[in-house]
């Protein structure tokens, strides 16, 4: 009797070893309702910092950016900052390309970098959440396959007839390369832009020497 009473006690504990393997794990994340963003100016080399609140857009230089979510990490948790970014290219002629949709990770700015001759983007932080949820890892925040805008194929078929070497609009001016991403209508205007190129205030004129008596009265 006992060595079926074991037995019994050995299949109990084997049935609930596979129930909790087969539970998925779970992870805790913060949701942020501000996302912390550096902005660099390749030409000039000035950078920007700035904090943008979930679903607002602002416009660095001639990129628009919109964070949808932003996550952290409580402290028992390893550090993990993500948010979830949509960015917009405007274009010479004031039009609007998406070129870039996807997950943004602030400890590897380089993952999932946003491509662009003078701009670049990165996340810093998220800030202001305190609630804690808790998500099935499955489910937990990855990188996105459409980060990054499909590249045309090479080949005359599938050939872009809109890129060609120089982009001139009607006032002449010279877009560095041909169109990134794919066309899109703004869904909001932004809230605040930030142009780093801009010329800062003028610097404050030198101070004038104090002026001896003989300079008063004869000069």
């Amino acid at each position: 009797m006992s060595r079926i009473t074991a037995r019994v006690s050995r299949a109990a504990l084997g049935l609930a070893a596979l129930g909790l393997c087969a539970l998925p794990a779970s992870a805790d994340k913060i949701k942020n309702p501000t996302a912390v963003f550096s902005g660099l100016d390749k030409i000039t080399g000035r950078i920007v910092s700035f904090e943008v609140a979930v679903d607002e857009t602002v416009q660095f230089g001639a990129l628009q950016l919109t964070p949808r979510v932003c996550y952290t990490r409580p402290p028992t948790e390893s550090a993990k900052t993500t948010a979830f970014l949509e960015v917009d290219e405007v274009t010479l002629e004031n039009k609007y390309r998406r070129i870039f949709t996807g997950w943004m990770f602030a400890s590897s700015p380089g993952l999932h970098a946003i491509e662009h001759p003078i701009y670049d983007v990165w996340l810093v932080d998220c800030k202001g959440g305190t609630d804690v949820t808790v998500e099935a890892k499955e489910q937990e925040d990855v990188p996105a396959m459409a980060s990054k805008p499909e590249k045309p194929k090479r080949g005359g078929r599938d050939k872009d007839p809109t890129r060609t070497a120089q982009q001139v609009n009607s006032a002449g001016q010279v877009d560095v390369e041909a169109p990134r991403g794919v066309p899109v209508q703004p869904r909001q205007k932004p809230s605040r832009k930030f142009f780093p190129s801009n010329e800062g205030p003028a610097p404050a004129p030198p101070p004038q020497q104090p002026q001896s008596i003989f300079d008063a009265l004869f000069r």
